[in-house]
């Protein structure tokens, strides 16, 4: 088949009340590019009406419309991860299915890409979100700068564009857990961001839980660096020289007060609230290493990132079932 010059990749989850609306804006938005394109469709596990609708709309636009249906629920990075493994186009698109990214911004992403930027990230303007979800956006945005070094003003947002050669980069890192904004600006040459309008969802809620939104940047964290690690080492350093220190000075200051050395040798013993402090911290510790020990045990099991029940696309008659990928 022809490659498309466009390919847009969308992750859907119980979006029923959603898809109308994205079909009515989307395939008009598209066609005033005046390039070709192809829209892949990722349902993602969907318990409602989700799948209906993506089988009524591949019926009406085959020449452009491919569907993927996952056998269960696998999370949004793994459709879209889906989604890179069967596009065509020399230039990959990922949007949302609630229309808070509108399509219509679909053409100054690619626009972009003609001035030479292989990675094109977006910013949300006058977001249409909580004020908590907002702040916790800038928190989490400030935290991971700091330890990963990857400079996006906005992580949470989908739209985004990416260049073949990001695209077939980030295929080949086969990581089970990852975060594939953060990861194409790792593989990316001219990265770029631009402004883009936000918009309320068009219906629904959003499926990011805030314990979701946690693991998330737990992944992002874990995934591109090992500075978490090297600072708890760094404080426990700091904290096991103070503690010998402070000891050591209350020590003596009981010894010279009491004229007794047992006394001073009491105060090691008066201390619960520093006792407390110092097994949180331990708690802690392993904790955060279990996230990268739990990672390696992930990475060595080798078990499939997702699992395809069926490809809908025009050049098969019925659908197929696909192998695991």
């Amino acid at each position: 088949m022809t490659s498309p010059q466009v390919s847009v990749v969308i992750p859907v989850y119980n979006e029923e009340q959603s898809l109308p609306l994205l079909f009515a804006r989307l395939y008009p938005a598209l066609d005033k590019l005046e390039r070709s394109y192809e829209v892949i469709f990722v349902n993602d596990g969907s318990k409602d009406r989700s799948v209906a609708l993506l089988r009524e709309q591949f019926a009406r636009r085959p020449e452009v419309t491919r569907v993927i249906l996952f056998n269960g629920n696998f999370g949004q990075h793994m459709a879209i991860m889906a989604g890179f493994e069967h596009c065509r186009g020399s230039r990959i698109v990922t949007l949302d299915a609630d229309l808070q990214n509108p399509p219509e911004e679909i053409g100054n992403l690619l626009a972009q890409m003609d001035l030479g930027h292989d990675y094109v990230g977006s910013i949300r303007m006058l977001r249409q979100d909580t004020a908590f979800r907002r702040l916790a956006s800038r928190a989490m945005n400030w935290i991971r700068e700091r330890i990963t070094k990857i400079r996006m003003a906005d992580q949470g947002c989908m739209l985004r564009a990416y260049d073949r050669l990001i695209v077939d980069a980030i295929k080949s890192s086969h990581e089970i857990n990852t975060f594939i904004p953060a990861l194409a600006y790792t593989y990316a040459s001219n990265p770029t961001e631009i402004p883009v309008a936000h918009e309320e969802r068009a219906a629904g809620e959003s499926k990011y839980s805030m314990y979701s939104l946690i693991r998330l940047n737990f992944d992002l964290i874990t995934g591109f660096s090992i500075v978490p690690l090297q600072v708890f080492s760094l404080l426990g350093m700091f904290i096991a020289i103070t503690s010998v220190v402070v000891y050591i000075g209350v020590i003596i200051e009981r010894w010279i007060l009491a004229a007794s050395l047992m006394d001073g040798l009491t105060a090691l013993w008066d201390r619960d609230i520093l006792q407390f402090f110092l097994t949180g911290l331990v708690l802690f510790g392993l904790g955060l290493l279990g996230e990268y020990v739990g990672r390696i045990y992930q990475q060595a099991r080798s078990r499939p990132r997702f699992l395809i029940q069926a490809v809908l696309e025009k050049d098969n008659d019925e659908c197929e079932v696909q192998s695991a990928k």
